[in-house]
């Protein structure tokens, strides 16, 4: 599948990060803090996965991150500069992809790109974006069909073809193939690794999938706490060196697994929802 090159309608990003968080504290009201003192970076083109248990508050984490809520302490610089909102040269994709039923694919790929806070283009300028975007995901020739004419795999490629559209810098990915079946999730995440780079984008991937972060990620991050009543942080990072495609290559993958495995055991109150991988279960 050709995709070709995205337009870049801004300027690059700069060579040294995308995003760069320091001192990072957040919690609701009088319940204390849910996680502490994190600090990370995420480079140009660049894969991160942020992996941990519900309730370590990774979904949290990303939401202050992409300037959706404020930390209690600590800033965050999205291309050099202070984020305090969401960013027009970020994109969100969740689990759920969230598309208008009254809309078409296209019609979906496309809203939004008109709002106020969005970079000013022409209409045509738009249209190709949005036709390369839709191209890029593999549903050329769909542009017209309907959510409710869609499978949940191809549903995920609108969602990521709506924030592609965005020629975004920096592309937050909560979990979002974790609803898919194994086979369509596979392909996704090839088609991720894949448009991260042909778009230049950097990327901070949740996820409670070990293979997946092993399969996906140029770092891995560990989100948990040492005690029960601590706050959470990051506990452990792995640089992915291992060539791609990665399942070519069992014996490195498979004792990356078993690091990110022993880490999890050394915590006191390891999370029990993480998805092991099947030789480790």
């Amino acid at each position: 599948m050709n995709v070709g090159t995205p337009s870049a309608f801004l300027s690059p990003a700069p060579a040294g990060s995308a995003l760069q968080a320091q001192g990072l504290r957040f919690g609701y009201g009088k319940q204390g803090a849910i996680f502490d003192a994190v600090s990370l970076q995420v480079r140009p083109r660049e894969i991160v996965a942020l992996l941990g248990g519900s309730g370590c508050g990774k979904s949290t984490l990303l939401r202050v991150l992409a300037g959706l809520e404020q930390p209690a302490a600590g800033e965050v610089r999205f291309l050099g500069e202070p984020l305090r909102s969401p960013h027009p040269r970020a994109a969100l994709v969740f689990q759920q992809a969230s598309l208008l039923p009254w809309l078409d694919v296209r019609g979906n790929v496309r809203f939004g790109l008109d709002f106020a806070h969005q970079p000013k283009a022409g209409r045509k300028a738009l249209d190709a974006r949005v036709a390369q975007a839709i191209e890029a995901v593999g549903l050329a020739g769909r542009e017209h069909a309907f959510p409710a004419q869609l499978s949940g795999g191809m549903a995920q490629r609108v969602a990521l073809a709506r924030a592609l559209a965005r020629e975004p810098a920096l592309l937050f990915a909560d979990e979002p193939f974790s609803a898919l079946d194994a086979i369509t999730r596979a392909e996704m995440q090839n088609l991720l690794v894949e448009l991260v780079h042909r778009w230049h984008a950097a990327t901070l991937l949740v996820t409670h999938d070990i293979d997946e972060a092993v399969l996906v990620a140029d770092r891995i991050l560990l989100m948990g706490r040492g005690a029960q009543d601590q706050p959470a942080g990051i506990v452990r990072e792995w640089t992915v060196d291992i060539p791609r495609p990665r399942d070519a290559h069992p014996a490195a993958t498979t004792a990356l697994r078993l690091d990110i495995l022993a880490a999890l055991r050394s915590l006191r109150h390891a999370p029990d929802d993480i998805a092991l991988p099947a030789s480790a279960s």
